[in-house]
């Protein structure tokens, strides 16, 4: 006895039930709460040197995937503030955020939808940088990076 669902959504969230009667035991029954999740999170940190380029891959561990075929976004965030730097929609150039005053003009989107900071600040120490790739209407990969800024 299984249930298969297929083509999953967020709101096939809730609980779940399987009952039927057994003879001469009675009535069975069980129970399973379905949780599903809109975003898949990686979590990294990148040591870099003071005036380095730092290069951030979107997603680390899904390299043999397409990226350029999903709309993406790199976001930059620090003590509780989040800010977007870059978009980037399928077969257009990527669009820069001019709200990030902190990173001014150091931020560009390499291959791969790579995000490169050049050069590094010991400003940079302690920011979190996360690519967010839209695979579906309500699925989001996400991958943080906390990035740690060392002088020579």
């Amino acid at each position: 006895w299984a249930l298969h669902l297929e083509n999953i959504t967020t709101s096939l969230s809730g609980q779940y039930e399987c009952t039927f009667a057994t003879y001469p035991y009675g009535t069975k029954d069980a129970r399973l709460q379905l949780t599903v999740k809109a975003e898949e999170e990686r979590h990294y940190l990148k040591k870099v040197c003071l005036n380095q380029t730092l290069e951030i891959p979107c997603l680390e561990d899904t390299t043999s995937k397409n990226l350029s075929i999903y709309p993406l976004k790199w976001l930059v965030g620090e003590k509780g503030r989040e800010e977007e730097l870059v978009t980037k929609e399928p077969s257009c150039p990527a669009v820069y955020r001019n709200s990030s005053v902190l990173l001014g003009q150091r931020v560009l989107l390499g291959l791969n939808n790579a995000l490169k900071v050049s050069p590094t600040k010991i400003t940079d120490d302690g920011r979190v940088f996360s690519c967010h790739v839209l695979y579906h209407p309500e699925r989001v990969q996400k991958s943080s990076t906390t990035v740690r800024v060392f002088g020579k």
